[in-house]
This record gives C-alpha cells, sequence and structure tokens, in this order.
C-alpha cells in the first residue's frame, strides 16, 4: 500500500506480535477506556491465560524475544501472564498507552451520542473528531513507534498494547494514509497481529489471531475466521455497533 505517512526507520526488530490486553468491565459495557485505567475482568484475566501459551507455540523463546507493554494496568496483567510463561522481563512503556480521547473517556457509546452528537456522527462516519481533546490519531502511532525503536535488539517483540494504539501502528508500519485507517478491523480482546519485515517493508501476515471460544468472541468482538482474519459475515464492528453488539468500546478511534 502507498501513502503519505514517512519512512519507517529500521526497528531493532524484524518480527512484532501486537497483542490486545484482555476484556475489562468496560468493554463489556461498550464505555470509551482510553488512557483510564480500569482493570481486566475475571473473563479477561482467563483470555490472557488461554492466549498466551499459543503466543509462545508461535515461536517464543526466552533468548529471542521481548515482551513491552503499555503501563496500564489492563496490559500489564495481560503481558505478565505471558513473561511468566517465558521467563523473561517486562519492559513498560507510556508511550503504548491507548488512544487518548479526551471528554469522551469513561462514557458509554450512548452517553457520548447523547452529549456530543456531532462529535458521534463524525466518528460513525470515520471522519475526524473535531472537539473532543485527546490525540490525534497519527501522534498515536508516532509515539507508538518510538516506543519500538527503543526496544533492545531481539528476533521478536510482543507488544501488548490496546485496539486504537495496534491500529494506529499497524497503519504506521504499513505507510497507510489516514484516509485508510478502516481498511483493517480492530484486535478483539486478547487477538494479536503477526508483522515482519520483508525485504525493506513490513509486511502484515496474519491479523486478529484469536483462540476465543464463542461467549468470548460474542463478548469481545467480531468473530474471526481462517487464518485470524475477521469473518465478512461476522457483522457490525466496533464503529458500528452499540455495547449490546460488541465489547470494544476503544478499538476503533
Amino acid at each position: 500500500m502507498t501513502g503519505t505517512a514517512p519512512t519507517v526507520p529500521p526497528l531493532p526488530v524484524r518480527r512484532l506480535l501486537l497483542w490486545r490486553h484482555g476484556r475489562t468491565e468496560w468493554n463489556a459495557t461498550g464505555r470509551f477506556q482510553g488512557q483510564l485505567d480500569p482493570p481486566l475482568d475475571d473473563r479477561g484475566r482467563a483470555q490472557a491465560h488461554r492466549a498466551a501459551p499459543h503466543l509462545v507455540a508461535a515461536g517464543l523463546t526466552a533468548e529471542n524475544t521481548v515482551v513491552v507493554s503499555s503501563d496500564l494496568s489492563r496490559t500489564a496483567e495481560t503481558a505478565e501472564v505471558l513473561t511468566g510463561l517465558l521467563g523473561v522481563p517486562l519492559r513498560q512503556d507510556a508511550r503504548l498507552r491507548e488512544h487518548g480521547m479526551g471528554c469522551w473517556e469513561g462514557l458509554t457509546r450512548a452517553e457520548v451520542a447523547d452529549r456530543f452528537p456531532d462529535q458521534y456522527a463524525d466518528w460513525m462516519a470515520g471522519r475526524p473528531v473535531r472537539g473532543r481533546g485527546g490525540e490525534d490519531p497519527a501522534d498515536v502511532g508516532e509515539r507508538a513507534l518510538a516506543a519500538l525503536l527503543d526496544l533492545p535488539a531481539a528476533e521478536v517483540a510482543v507488544v501488548v498494547t490496546h485496539g486504537g494504539t495496534a491500529g494506529r501502528l499497524i497503519e504506521r508500519l504499513l505507510g497507510m494514509a489516514p484516509e485508510q485507517r478502516r481498511v483493517f478491523g480492530p484486535l478483539t480482546n486478547c487477538a494479536w497481529s503477526d508483522l515482519a519485515v520483508q525485504g525493506t517493508r513490513w509486511r502484515l501476515m496474519r491479523h486478529n489471531n484469536s483462540v476465543l471460544d464463542g461467549a468470548d468472541r460474542v463478548a469481545a468482538g467480531p468473530v474471526t475466521g481462517p487464518r485470524g482474519l475477521a469473518a465478512p459475515d461476522a457483522g457490525a464492528g466496533p464503529e458500528e455497533g452499540g455495547p449490546g453488539q460488541v465489547g470494544d468500546a476503544d478499538a476503533v478511534l
């Protein structure tokens, strides 16, 4: 894909697994989290314990892997399940926090639609949201990329982050233009994307890999199809649905 983003500088790793945190109560009720810090709920903890062994089986070892997470509790707790299996330390970096959402943080979709109807209409249509505060999407991608540039050299990095930040980072690595933001669906809770350097470019090898069971998928977001790609008949994603449809208010920003 071509776009207007600047060239990606060489990173100290050649493979990235972007892993979204497990479910929180706010995910389950469709409440925008942003940079607020609700913890994992019981289902979110179970999701992390279910997914972590599958990440290890994807070729991770203590010798070839670095694990870094956002410093918010929902990501750090998810990451600690993986580092416990691998026996490696966890690095935390505030630059991997979720997209700051200004006055929307802590509100449900219904509350945002009621209090800020023009902003909500822009968001639903995929237009820039005016007057909300928080961060510009491009700034989120840049700060997340800066965090990766500071990693130690390793074969692979597992980056435990948030739905919005993961999306902006994927777009930055692939050189996608702003109008291409909704080409890829968002990561569901505890799903991950696999990216690798091929030649001089990053390539998305798999997206939205998940080992969740049916009940978890209903709670966490769209059903995934073969090879982890979102199934075409999965229904509306978080940008179209309400809290009763998907439990992910922070995945598409």
